[in-house]
């Protein structure tokens, strides 16, 4: 339960006055739907109408403040013809302009012969100074209703900057004496203000430095929502330590045998990896570990190596692929390695036979299975396992949380360790963030005698040469991959097709080239991609469909045309696609000139270095938390205040703090544990409430 001091701060917005059901929708979308999320809502610019000269030295285009006497008003004699009110002071004259305005209400406004004070942005029409549509008109006596400094608000279609502001200043009002959460050492350390004042000031900023992330009161605003989303994470993971899970112990020694079974050598990151995963397995509490592994890090064969770990403590486990094409390039990769172990392996897609389906729900319910790799099948009912261990969920972003849960829940005694894979490196800030409840494993090496990717950049302007250029990949019995954004023809904007890029290589190649895109139907993709992979064809005309997941060794060179259409990161996924073996590779970025700023900067970026992670911040730089992760698709919280760019220090600081919090036992009661708990009432980590509720 919230405490009573907030009641007021989490009712419907409607419940403020002049805030109807039209409204509250349009303000749903822009800033929440509670009164608290207007006092998130900061300002993202500042008005200065302290700019008060008379009207003869008054600048063009600069919103300026006048004392001035309403001398005549001319109403517009036609429906599209502007109202017109004559005033002037002691210098000049000059008009204020309205247009489908009410003649009653601006003569009871503007009475001539009254003294009446004016803001607004001032314009010149014929010689003659003219404000449209002025922001603000009191009677010169009540002057001090002027805002000096005006905040300006983040706005969207039928919301006036008028309405946000009218409302935050009534829920100014509302805030109740905030108790201190934070260490008085720390605030006359950082130079913060307390909460109440904090919030009061940000919302009357001053000048331009009142709303970037350096002015004090927002960095102690950032600071709090970031401790809160920290404190929130580790009670998370806390209370998920405390599940009882598998203690998933086997011989150190058996898995020592297969790693020298293997025909190449493990990089001592993957050792570290395997290292610290079969390790926190051993543990009696359930395991949640994220794999973090660049495009050709090696990922699988570390999820191999855990796998045998949890097959030599007698238990099952399950391999689950977001695709078909996936789940057999796993099962390809790994039933040598199993055989030669004496491990029993299977694959279950949409694919597998009726007969050999329910063979293999025979098998897992029997304990006969040791290992069981698939898609979204494993999801069904009538997958039921004697002692699920060990799960690993590749591209684990591509599957819903509950699809997750259902895999996960296959065991009735107790949960099994999960081992959850990505090939997109996360930056740290997105992992302390987003993934703070879960313990991190990173491949930060290629595996030995891969070779880097050489990158270059052309304008598209090459792109006859370039398709000329593809003849010795047949002399070298190579495999090509081109790239395109879209799939057909915009008429908006210009961009290259894959059907007519596949049309003009079929031109110059024949029947060597393929072409795949989204709306192809997915089993047909997937047949594709197959005859891409084990056939002769040796171009492949793809969008981003391609961008995780196949691999194709014979795959050396990678185009991607309009590159300056893609993100940074999405960039570096599908040049990952090149470079799965021994052989040199090459990735070809054709762009349309001139290039903007972001755009070059993506490009020199991928020219510079093959470096997943430090491409990942890079990408953080450029784009922003919500584009990188997705919001809708990975239900990350997009901070209201703190910004994972400027705010960076903050965050660390706020994950130091909230461990140290947590772990001393500061949120177990006391005064100190109440004034928490309020940090986290107001900035919505109730889930975390609950944990601490429950103990």
């Amino acid at each position: 339960m919230r405490p009573e001091t907030l009641y007021q701060l989490f009712k419907p917005l409607d419940t403020l006055k002049g805030i109807g059901p039209r409204l509250k929708n349009k303000l749903k979308y822009l800033i929440g739907e509670n009164v608290i999320d207007l006092l998130w809502h900061l300002p993202t610019d500042v008005i200065n109408r302290a700019y008060c000269p008379n009207v003869v030295e008054a600048e063009k285009g600069r919103i300026v403040t006048f004392n001035l006497i309403v001398n005549k008003h001319l109403p517009s004699r036609r429906k599209n013809m502007p109202y017109k009110v004559h005033c002037s002071d002691e210098t000049s004259d000059i008009d204020l302009i309205w247009f489908n305005a009410r003649r009653d209400y601006l003569e009871e406004l503007l009475p001539i012969g009254k003294e009446i004070i004016v803001s607004g942005k001032i314009d010149v029409y014929k010689n003659t100074k003219q404000i449209i549509h002025p922001d603000y008109i009191f009677p010169a006596e009540e002057s001090k209703k002027l805002p000096k400094f005006e905040p300006v608000y983040r706005l969207t279609q039928g919301v006036s900057n008028k309405v946000i502001r009218r409302n935050v200043l009534e829920i100014l009002n509302l805030i109740p004496d905030i108790q201190e959460w934070n260490d008085k050492n720390l605030l006359k350390k950082m130079n913060w203000p307390s909460f109440n004042e904090a919030i009061k000031n940000v919302h009357y900023p001053g000048d331009s430095l009142d709303i970037s992330h350096d002015n004090l009161s927002r960095q102690r605003l950032a600071y709090d929502e970031l401790l809160a989303n920290q404190i929130s994470l580790s009670l998370i993971s806390k209370n998920f330590s405390k599940i009882q899970g598998h203690s998933i112990k086997s011989n150190s020694s058996s898995i020592s045998r297969i790693i020298n079974q293997l025909p190449f050598e493990l990089t001592n990151s993957q050792k570290m990896c395997v290292d610290e995963i079969t390790d926190d397995m051993t543990q009696p509490e359930r395991m949640l570990r994220l794999l973090q592994g660049d495009v050709g890090s090696g990922k699988t064969i570390v999820a191999f190596l855990t796998l045998m770990h949890a097959v030599n403590a007698k238990k099952q486990c399950a391999f689950m692929a977001p695709t078909e094409l996936l789940a057999s390039q796993h099962y390809e990769t790994l039933k040598n390695y199993c055989s030669v172990n004496d491990v029993s392996l299977k694959i279950i897609t949409g694919k597998t036979r009726n007969a050999e389906k329910e063979e293999i729900y025979s098998e897992l319910r029997n304990g006969n299975l040791d290992i069981v790799i698939g898609t979204h099948a494993l999801f069904q009912e009538k997958v039921v396992f004697k002692d699920l261990g060990f799960v690993v969920i590749d591209e684990q972003h591509r599957f819903g949380v509950h699809q997750r849960l259902s895999l996960t829940s296959k065991n009735q005694k107790k949960p099994p360790d999960i081992l959850l894979m990505t090939a997109t490196p996360i930056p740290r800030t997105l992992e302390l963030t987003a993934y703070g409840s879960m313990s991190v494993s990173k491949i930060v090496e290629k595996p030995h005698g891969i070779q880097i990717i050489e990158t270059a950049a052309k304008p598209i302007t090459n792109v006859g040469k370039t398709i000329k250029s593809l003849e010795k990949i047949f002399k070298n019995n190579g495999k090509a991959y081109w790239v395109c954004p879209l799939i057909e023809e915009s008429e908006k904007i210009d961009l290259a097709a894959a059907e007519d890029r596949y049309l003009s290589l079929k031109d110059v190649y024949g029947d060597n080239v393929l072409l795949i895109h989204g709306r192809i139907p997915s089993e047909e993709r997937e047949k594709i991609m197959s005859e891409f992979k084990f056939g002769n064809k040796r171009i492949l005309v793809a969008t981003t469909v391609i961008e995780v997941g196949i691999d194709v060794p014979e795959a050396t060179v990678m185009i991607i045309e309009h590159a300056e259409r893609f993100g940074l990161s999405q960039l570096h996924q599908l040049r990952g696609r090149v470079g799965r073996s021994i052989n040199k590779s090459s990735c070809l970025l054709l762009y349309q000139t001139p290039l903007g700023i972001n755009a070059k900067k993506r490009i020199e970026t991928l020219r510079e270095t093959n470096d997943g992670f430090v491409i990942a911040e890079e990408d953080l730089i450029l784009r922003g938390a919500g584009e990188i992760l997705g919001t809708r698709q990975s239900g990350f919280h997009i901070f209201k205040i703190a910004n994972l760019n400027t705010d960076r220090n903050l965050l660390e600081l706020a994950n130091k703090n909230a461990n140290y919090i947590v772990s001393k036992g500061l949120l177990d009661g006391g005064s100190s544990a109440e004034n928490f708990k309020l940090l986290l009432h107001l900035f919505n980590q109730d889930r975390a409430i609950k944990y601490l509720e429950a103990g």
